[in-house]
This record gives C-alpha cells, sequence and structure tokens, in this order.
C-alpha cells in the first residue's frame, strides 16, 4: 500500500526563491529502506534529497539521511541549511516575527549543531560548525589533462600561488583547481573522454574557483562537478566550502583570529548562491569554522509511495 509523506523544496544558500541550490526533504521517512531513498532522490533528481528520521538519543532534533541521485553521503553542507531552517519552521509554527532556534542534526559524519534565525514568510539563515577539520590527499593528477577535462588552456590552471589540492571535511572529497579568472570559468565544457583520467586516485569531485568574481563584495567564484554523485553541476556545494577552509589556509595564510569568506556559485547555472565560510586560525593552524547561509521554503506536498 502506497503511503502519502510529506515533503518540502527548499532553495538554499539564497534569500529569495529559484535561486540557489534546490534541496529535497522527505519529513515523513518511516519504513523507507535505502534502495527506496536512493529511488526517490533519482525522483527528484536535485543535487541532494534528505530523509528525516526520529533521532537515535536526547536533545537531537532528527536523524537525517543525505542522498544525491547517485549514493548516500555521510555530511553534506547545503541539505545541512536547507533542513536546519525547514525543521525550526516546523517546530516554530505560526511566529509573528524573527525568532531564534537551535537545531541539532544526526548525520553519519555525527552531531550537527546549526543556529537558526527564521521569519515568518517562510525564509530563514542557518550557520553550523565544521563538524570535521579537513584532511589533505596528494593530488595525483595531471594538470594538463585535468585542464583539457574542463575544455581548458593548461595556462587557465593556477594564480599566485594556488595550485591544484585535495581535500575533504567528513563529505566527498574534491579536487580544488584554481583558475585564472571569470572568462575560464565561463569557458569551461567538460571533456569526459578524459574526465576519468584527469585527477590521479581521488574521487573526481571537481571544485573549480577564482579570486575574480561576479559581485565585488564577495571573495571566491566557484563552479563545481560532480557527475559520480549524479551532479553534473552543483549550484552551491556547502561540504566543499567546509574542506576549502583548509585551501586558504595553505595557499593564503592567514593571520590568526576569524575570518570570512564569501563565496558564490551558480552563476553560470542561473541559480546565483552564496555561502558564508567562517575559518578560524589559531598559531597558523586551522582550528575551527563555520559555514552559513538563507534557505526559502518554496513548496510542500505529499509523496505517494
Amino acid at each position: 500500500m502506497r503511503v502519502a509523506r510529506r515533503y518540502a523544496i527548499v532553495d538554499v544558500f539564497t534569500g529569495r526563491a529559484l535561486a540557489g541550490n534546490p534541496l529535497a526533504v522527505v519529513l515523513d521517512s518511516q519504513g523507507l529502506d535505502t534502495a527506496a531513498m536512493l529511488a526517490i532522490a533519482r525522483e527528484f533528481n536535485l543535487s541532494e534529497t534528505v530523509f528525516i528520521e526520529p533521532p537515535s538519543r536526547p536533545g537531537v532534533s532528527a536523524r537525517v539521511r543525505i542522498f544525491t541521485p547517485g549514493k548516500e553521503l555521510p555530511f553534506a553542507g547545503h541539505p545541512t541549511v536547507g533542513t536546519a531552517v525547514l525543521l525550526a519552521h516546523e517546530r516554530l509554527q505560526g511566529i509573528e516575527r524573527e525568532t531564534d532556534a537551535m537545531v541539532v542534526l544526526e548525520e553519519q559524519v555525527g552531531l550537527v549543531r546549526c543556529g537558526a534565525v527564521i521569519s515568518p514568510n517562510q525564509t530563514g539563515k542557518a550557520v553550523f560548525d565544521l563538524p570535521k577539520l579537513p584532511e589533505e590527499r596528494a593530488f595525483h593528477g595531471d594538470v594538463g589533462l585535468a585542464a583539457s577535462a574542463l575544455g581548458l588552456n593548461r595556462g587557465d590552471i593556477g594564480f599566485e600561488n594556488h595550485v591544484p589540492s585535495c581535500f575533504h571535511a567528513g563529505g566527498p572529497e574534491f579536487v580544488f583547481l584554481p583558475l585564472s579568472g571569470l572568462d575560464a570559468m565561463r569557458r569551461i565544457r567538460i571533456d569526459k573522454s578524459v574526465w576519468a583520467g584527469a585527477f590521479g586516485e581521488a574521487e573526481l569531485n571537481v571544485f573549480a574557483y577564482s579570486r575574480e568574481v561576479v559581485n565585488k563584495a564577495n571573495h571566491v567564484h566557484a563552479r563545481m562537478f560532480a557527475p559520480d554523485l549524479g551532479i553534473g553541476e552543483d549550484p552551491a556545494t556547502g561540504s566543499a566550502a567546509s574542506a576549502f577552509s583548509a585551501v586558504i589556509r595553505r595557499f593564503d595564510r592567514p593571520s590568526d583570529g576569524v575570518h570570512t569568506v564569501l563565496i558564490e556559485q551558480g552563476y553560470e547555472m542561473g541559480r546565483p548562491s552564496l555561502i558564508e565560510l567562517e575559518i578560524i586560525i589559531d598559531k597558523g593552524k586551522l582550528t575551527g569554522g563555520r559555514i552559513g547561509g538563507q534557505a526559502v521554503i518554496v513548496a510542500r506536498g505529499e509523496l505517494l509511495v
């Protein structure tokens, strides 16, 4: 027998509907197994779909499972932000003014504590601490082939002292490719014939970034491609931004203290997004960080499965 399951669509890392990175959240997931969740994620065909389950311990808002159309992820940023804003609205229905909320999500990577601020118009913002500090893996790819895989020239790769690197922060592993500027960003055309051999042993999730930006108030322009996860291009990638904190520390060597990096993404897709990355440096080392962004609930409905 089919069951009516509530779901919502949330646009994440944006303050307006029909921008940012859309997220599907299935609020009633009881009885769904892993295969069914993956099939539903493919049905929505968004970068990620979240499934809400009862928490396994007191003090936790919900257990969440995160799926791309290709696989389950232990952690991802835009699902964390979007789910936190949505669950805060679910808990505090009928608010008449901007209201603070704490949402604790139980993800495979561990507990993720999110501070949310929600408004009566079904919008909000959430900020969470990085659940895990980034870890590095050596880049064993070929820079020339990496350029070819993006349809670019070898000279388009790199700026200042930035060179390709590999990091992850509890979620997928990313190859971080510095590009010379917006011209190179806009010329990217994926060449699948050389894609698999371009990046060495690293998983083929590529985060291309440049110092040149569209909005002068921001610091980094980015595009992210993850065909192995079923994502041709992602409008905004919080797990990549989490790992990008280590890229900033390694190449820019910021001074001790708290630094904010504004990452714009999704412009080439017509889905402009803004990720707020905060990094904490102590004695030259990265000791912590936060990811923040806005979110807008744009649809609610029932899934009959």
